[in-house]
């Protein structure tokens, strides 16, 4: 298992420091990024946290995984590497 945790279902209002401050109960966070629209900086609710420890990373997937924050439930899980060239083409006009 990686140290890399996928998060969905974020509320489009909660913070990275939000975030940083739920994971951080579990072990250090090396990292948090919320993954937002690049044209409108709009959050698009998912987003990933990167754990120091791997024994960390699964302790906070058992506990964090369906608990609520800002009123949605968080998806929690390893995050799986994407494959080269999964990036959709560009589109055409």
């Amino acid at each position: 298992m990686g140290k890399k945790l996928y998060i969905g279902n974020i509320n489009y209002a909660t913070t990275e420091d939000q975030l940083t401050d739920m994971f951080s109960q579990f072990g250090s966070v090396v990292s948090c990024d919320i993954i937002v629209d690049r044209f409108s900086g709009q959050s698009k609710g998912f987003g990933f946290v990167e754990m120091e420890r791997e024994e960390d990373a699964k302790s906070a997937i058992e506990s964090l995984d369906g608990r609520e924050l800002d009123g949605r439930q968080l998806r929690v899980n390893e995050a799986k590497e994407r494959p080269s060239g999964s990036r959709r083409p560009p589109r055409e006009y």
